[in-house]
């Protein structure tokens, strides 16, 4: 029998699902209405299901290469993120110094300025170096996105013992070998969190890209499906399409990892 305080922690954690789960109820009903359906009713479900909005939206998006374009972007700058948020988490906890801890409270500090405080500078400097485009755009999600990683691999390095590195450095291994081949593979929740957390981040990400890239035909998800609202019309059931369309990869990836996400989350964060 349960126990009847209970009662009222269920009804609201049903409504709290209920109220998460509507945008997405939202924007599934809607991608699948003609446009005129949806000013009439947006909650109500579509009278006659069509995938035309998908089909069109696919187009005129170019949906391929834009998708490669957000893809390329997604997998350098998480790439880089990891390896060297990792290697400096390693550093600074193996090393224990009045220098080391200034450093990494420095990089928890750096997780509460907002982005919109250094962004004209930032841009203004790497317009003048022309960095811009690609390369630009993963050197900002790299330094961006370590603060955050560095701090979560520091929290799961600390409950890795030191005796760990002593023995591989007495059996001849290097500072490089110790980490690369003992610690990393250890680290594997905590890198798979780190992972879908920026994995969201970027991909949903339009600030920084309508900042940074000026190139037609690089354009990132978010930043072509601007396309779709003009001055004088909002094509909003393309625009719904087109985001069900993106926001697929992301949803897939995280269900397949959320067991390491929440394992990963507390060991970086507790411990």
């Amino acid at each position: 029998m349960r126990k009847t305080y209970l009662i009222p922690l269920e009804i609201i954690g049903i409504a709290l699902g209920v109220i998460w789960l509507l945008p997405f109820y939202l924007m599934l009903v809607n991608s699948l209405k003609s446009k005129r359906e949806i000013f009439e009713d947006t909650l109500k479900p579509p009278g006659s299901v069509t995938f035309d909005n998908y089909v069109q939206a696919f187009k005129e998006l170019d949906f391929l290469r834009t998708f490669g374009n957000s893809l390329l972007i997604l997998v350098i700058s998480v790439a880089l993120i990891i390896i060297f948020s990792s290697m400096a988490a390693y550093a600074l906890s193996r090393v224990k110094s009045r220098t080391s801890t200034v450093i990494f409270f420095l990089f928890v500090a750096a997780m509460l300025i907002p982005f919109q405080s250094v962004m004209i500078p930032l841009i203004t400097i790497f317009g003048k170096v022309e960095m811009l485009n690609r390369m630009g755009i993963i050197f900002m999600y790299l330094g961006f996105g370590a603060s955050l990683s560095i701090f979560l691999y520091h929290g799961a390095l600390n409950s890795i013992p030191k005796s760990l590195d002593e023995a591989a450095t007495i059996d001849g291994a290097n500072k490089f070998q110790i980490f690369w081949y003992i610690i990393f593979p250890m680290l594997k929740p905590i890198t798979v969190t780190v992972g879908i957390l920026n994995t969201i981040w970027i991909w949903n990400d339009y600030l920084l890209p309508s900042l940074v890239i000026n190139q037609k035909g690089m354009e990132t998800i978010p930043l072509k499906m601007f396309f779709f609202f003009g001055e004088y019309t909002k094509q909003w059931h393309l625009a719904l399409a087109g985001l069900t369309l993106a926001i697929i990869p992301v949803i897939i990836a995280y269900f397949f990892a959320q067991k390491s996400i929440i394992k990963g989350v507390s060991e970086g964060a507790v411990k």
